[in-house]
C-alpha cells in the first residue's frame, strides 16, 4: 500500500515522450488536409511546399540569410552523418560526447571513418566536457542539448569567432527551444520530430558559408553514398536547399511540419517557443525543490535542459541498491505512471543512469506537467512500498 492517495487531477495529455514528441496543442488530422498526397514531390505544388518549409524554418529560427537550409533523409541522424561524411577529414577533429548520441558520433569518426587525427573528449552523464581543452582550429563535433542526459550548452561563448575549423552541431532537441548562436556554428542539424512535435524520418541540415566553402574545396578520401552527396561536378547541389530533396520525402510529414511552423509563428516565433519550454522546466524545478528524494541528472543549473529533462532518484535507500535494482525501481515508477495513463514513455534512455526522462518542449502544456508531478510522487511511494514488501 502507498502512503498517499492517487492524485485527483490527471494530465489532459499524457504524452511526454522525448521523440517523437507531443503534437502541438489542438492538433488534429484535419491539419494535414492540404497535403499533396499521390502527387510528385518534384511537381510544382510539391516543390512549393518544401520551399515553404525551408523559408518558414529560416523565419522562425532566425537563420542568417547566407546560411543554406536543406531537408534531408534519415532524421537528425541522417543530417549529422551527411555532414560528418562530407566535411570531416580535411583537418584534425575534436569529438565531444556527454551522452549516447554524441558517443555515437565518436564511434562513426573513429571506427567508421577511421580518422587518425581524432581526439575524443567525454564527460559523464549530467556533465559537459571542459571546453578549455578543445582546439577550435580543428573541426569540432558535438551535441548542443543531450537528449538522453538532460544537459545543454549554456551558450556559445567557448567557441571563438576566429576559429579555423568547422563546428558541427547536433541540435536536434535544442532547435526551437534554445538560443543557437549561428555565428559560432557552421553546421546545425535537427529533426522536426522533437520541439515541434513533427513526424519522424526527416532531418534538417543548416550550412554556414564556411561549411559550403569546405564542400567546394575538399573531397573526402572515402566514397560517398548518393544519399550523402551535397556536391556534383565540384559545385554545390543548390536544389537541395530550395526544396529539391535528395530522395522522396513524405509530403504528409512535410504538411505536418508546415502546420507546426504556422503554430509557432502564431505564438510569436522562437521567443514564445523558448518561453513555453522554460515555463515547463520551471514546473518540474518546483517539484524537485520540494522533494529531497529526486533531483536533476544535470549537475548544474546553467547546463540543465529545458526540453529533455532527466531526473534521478536520490533517496539513500535507493542509491544504496545495486545498479540493476535501481534500474528495476525506476522502470517500476515509469510503468506505474503508464498503467495509470498519466505519463507515457518517460523511462530513462537505455544507456543513461536509472531514472525518468520527461519531455518539456514547447508542444507540452505546463498544466499537464503540473498535473503529472504529484503522480510521480504517488508512483514513487508505490514502488517503495513494493520494494519494502519484497524485502
Amino acid at each position: 500500500m502507498t502512503d498517499i492517495a492517487p492524485p485527483d487531477l490527471r494530465p489532459a495529455n499524457p504524452r511526454f515522450s522525448s521523440g517523437p514528441c507531443a503534437k502541438r496543442p489542438g492538433w488534429t488530422l484535419d491539419a494535414l488536409s492540404d497535403a499533396p498526397l499521390g502527387r510528385s514531390h518534384r511537381a510544382k505544388f510539391g516543390k512549393a511546399k518544401l520551399a515553404q518549409a525551408i523559408d518558414d524554418t529560416r523565419s522562425v529560427l532566425g537563420v542568417p540569410a547566407d546560411y543554406r537550409i536543406g531537408i534531408v533523409p534519415g532524421s537528425d541522424t541522417g543530417a549529422v552523418e551527411m555532414a560528418m561524411w562530407s566535411l570531416l577529414g580535411e583537418r584534425p577533429v575534436d569529438m565531444l560526447a556527454w551522452e549516447s548520441f554524441g558517443a555515437g558520433w565518436v564511434t562513426d569518426a573513429v571506427k567508421q571513418l577511421k580518422l587518425a587525427d581524432a581526439r575524443v573528449f567525454e564527460a559523464p552523464y549530467g556533465e559537459i566536457v571542459d571546453f578549455s581543452q578543445v582546439d577550435f582550429n580543428r573541426d569540432v563535433v558535438f551535441t548542443w542539448n543531450g537528449t538522453t542526459s538532460g544537459v545543454r550548452m549554456p551558450n556559445g561563448d567557448a567557441i571563438p569567432a576566429d576559429r579555423e575549423g568547422l563546428t558541427i552541431c547536433d541540435a536536434t532537441s535544442a532547435a526551437f527551444a534554445q538560443d543557437l548562436p549561428y555565428d559560432k556554428l557552421d553546421v546545425v542539424t535537427f529533426s522536426w520530430q522533437k520541439v515541434l512535435g513533427g513526424e519522424g524520418a526527416h532531418g534538417v541540415l543548416i550550412l554556414s558559408p564556411r561549411a559550403v566553402e569546405r564542400l567546394l574545396t575538399y573531397k573526402p578520401a572515402w566514397p560517398l553514398p548518393k544519399i550523402f552527396r551535397l556536391t556534383s561536378g565540384g559545385k554545390l547541389i543548390e536544389g537541395i536547399f530550395k526544396g529539391e530533396t535528395i530522395n522522396t520525402p513524405s509530403m504528409l510529414c512535410v504538411e505536418d511540419y508546415l502546420d507546426a511552423l504556422q503554430w509557432a509563428k502564431g505564438l510569436g516565433g522562437l521567443d514564445a517557443l523558448k518561453a513555453r519550454a522554460d515555463r515547463n522546466l520551471a514546473a518540474i524545478e518546483r517539484f524537485v525543490e520540494a522533494n529531497d528524494w529526486i533531483d536533476f541528472l544535470a549537475k548544474g543549473r546553467d547546463i540543465r535542459s529545458n526540453t529533455s529533462v532527466c531526473l534521478q532518484f536520490t533517496a539513500p535507500e535507493i542509491v544504496a541498491l545495486p545498479k540493476d535494482a535501481q534500474e528495476a525501481f525506476a522502470k517500476g515508477v515509469a510503468s506505474k505512471l503508464e498503467k495509470e495513463g498519466v505519463a507515457l514513455d518517460i523511462g530513462a534512455y537505455r544507456d543513461a543512469p536509472p531514472g525518468l526522462r520527461i519531455w518539456a518542449g514547447a508542444t507540452v502544456e505546463t498544466a499537464d506537467l503540473e498535473a503529472l508531478m504529484p503522480w510521480i510522487a504517488y508512483a514513487y511511494e508505490a514502488q517503495k512500498a513494493a520494494l519494502a514488501q519484497a524485502a
